[in-house]
């Protein structure tokens, strides 16, 4: 039997969309949201597709719309047909996401800390492959397709949550800047010194002077910075003093371009760090890859390790 798709021109599949829309709604409007064009456009791809079929797919009344015989047929036909087109697509992209994690970052963290480490997770987890975004900005997992991020601050109270770490804030310059600008013996003394600011965290500096006892101080005058990976170059080239903390400075306290001016003078960051994922993402095998190895690697930081035992003590 001759196959029917080779003996009869299909509708357009624009117009079969309208159609099947307009009739699950039996509404224009509704449609007319759902595919995101105009009333217009439904109504005018529904007159198109009742033109190429030669017959009347619903009957204009005041109060809307309502199927005739032949949109009696027709509907049930669309329906089962785009439900099936639906779940194929989702099935083949369930298969095609399943070992792929989906992971944003902020771009300091990546830097500093995880890339370092992400080849050691392909070695241990062949079987899943890390597909990772950097944004200064807290990933939105409600509207992009992003298996989990990894943020500082409040979570959502949609997302599913779980504490990696907790971070000490203490200011850190250059040993040029310090020879050129010190000594610095008390916090009083960093009061009109440069500052490095990282703007999308304003509440650091003032957070550490009210911990120093010196209440929340206003930078006046600070340089403005986008993130802290700036912040930590600007530094080390000399510019201010900057509010490092884990894990963005390690490995520049490490290598001695940047010191400590005031050793002891640390405040607890009042954000902690998170892992966040959508409920219905968190129990999947890869989600439980990920939060095992991530665990792993702070357990294993040293810089990182005392302030995670303080967390489970």
């Amino acid at each position: 039997m001759e196959n029917l798709l080779t003996r009869a021109r299909l509708p357009s599949l624009n117009a079969l969309r309208a159609f099947e829309a307009a009739a699950r709604h039996m509404s224009l409007k509704k449609a007319a949201a759902e595919l995101c064009v105009s009333q217009s456009a439904i109504s005018h791809q529904i007159k198109a597709l009742e033109a190429h079929l030669g017959v009347a797919l619903f009957l204009r009344q005041a109060r809307g719309v309502e199927l005739t015989s032949r949109g009696e047929l027709y509907y049930p036909a669309l329906h089962t047909a785009f439900n099936s087109i639906a779940e194929a697509t989702a099935l083949i992209q369930q298969r095609e996401s399943r070992n792929i994690i989906t992971l944003q970052v902020y771009a300091t963290f990546a830097i500093r800390w995880l890339l370092p480490r992400l080849s050691r997770f392909q070695e241990l987890q062949p079987d899943f492959q890390v597909r990772l975004h950097t944004d200064q900005r807290d990933a939105d997992l409600q509207h992009n397709d992003i298996d989990a991020a990894i943020m500082i601050g409040e979570p959502p109270q949609e997302l599913v949550a779980e504490e990696l770490f907790r971070a000490n804030m203490r200011p850190v310059c250059s040993p040029g800047f310090l020879a050129r600008e010190g000594p610095l013996t008390e916090p009083e003394d960093l009061v009109g010194k440069p500052l490095l600011q990282v703007y999308p965290s304003p509440e650091d500096w003032p957070n550490w002077f009210a911990g120093m006892g010196l209440g929340s101080r206003a930078l006046v005058g600070s340089l403005q910075l986008e993130s802290y990976e700036v912040a930590v170059n600007s530094a080390e080239s000399g510019m201010g003093i900057m509010l490092g903390q884990e894990p963005y400075v390690a490995k520049s306290l490490s290598a001695g371009t940047l010191i400590e001016p005031l050793p002891g003078c640390t405040v607890e960051n009042p954000n902690r760090w998170y892992l966040v994922s959508r409920p219905e993402r968190w129990e999947s095998a890869k989600m439980r890859t990920l939060r095992r190895w991530l665990k792993e690697q702070i357990a294993d930081d040293e810089n990182l390790a005392p302030i995670v035992s303080q967390l489970k003590g």
